[in-house]
């Protein structure tokens, strides 16, 4: 695999759009590459809240609540919820292919959160419009 710039592949994201260079590379820092087997799950519905997931490369299934929903891929997240508020997973995440993905665990995030009030008021920003996005139908 080649070598992965961790601030594009979150700067690339929705989630991070909002946030400045500075948190970028601050949670960039704290991320990691990591690599799934096929077949590997990486997240269960329900269980606890440890990681965020950006794909880099690969595809994964997702599952709520014994419902197949559609694949994610390259550029697609999972994790972001309850990387925000620690509750369990609302999902099962499974990888579909061999699956590169640039991770973050919370017990990292949340000091961020606090440090770099950037990141805590670009991450507001998405949420926000996701909530407005919701309400309108």
């Amino acid at each position: 695999m080649a070598d992965v710039d961790v601030v594009e592949v979150l700067r690339d994201t929705d989630l991070f759009a909002e946030v400045g260079n500075r948190g970028l590379k601050t949670i960039a820092r704290h991320a990691k590459v990591v690599e799934h087997a096929a077949g590997a799950e990486i997240a269960q519905e329900g269980g606890g809240a440890a990681g965020f997931h950006v794909i880099v490369e690969g595809t994964a299934s997702v599952n709520v609540h014994d419902r197949e929903r559609p694949e994610l891929g390259p550029g697609d997240y999972f994790g972001e919820i309850a990387l925000i508020d620690g509750k369990p997973r609302s999902a099962t995440i499974v990888a579909t292919s061999p699956l590169t993905t640039v991770a973050l665990v919370s017990w990292d995030f949340r000091p961020i959160l606090n440090d770099e009030p950037g990141v805590a008021l670009g991450l507001l920003k998405v949420m926000c419009a996701r909530l407005r996005a919701a309400e309108a139908g």
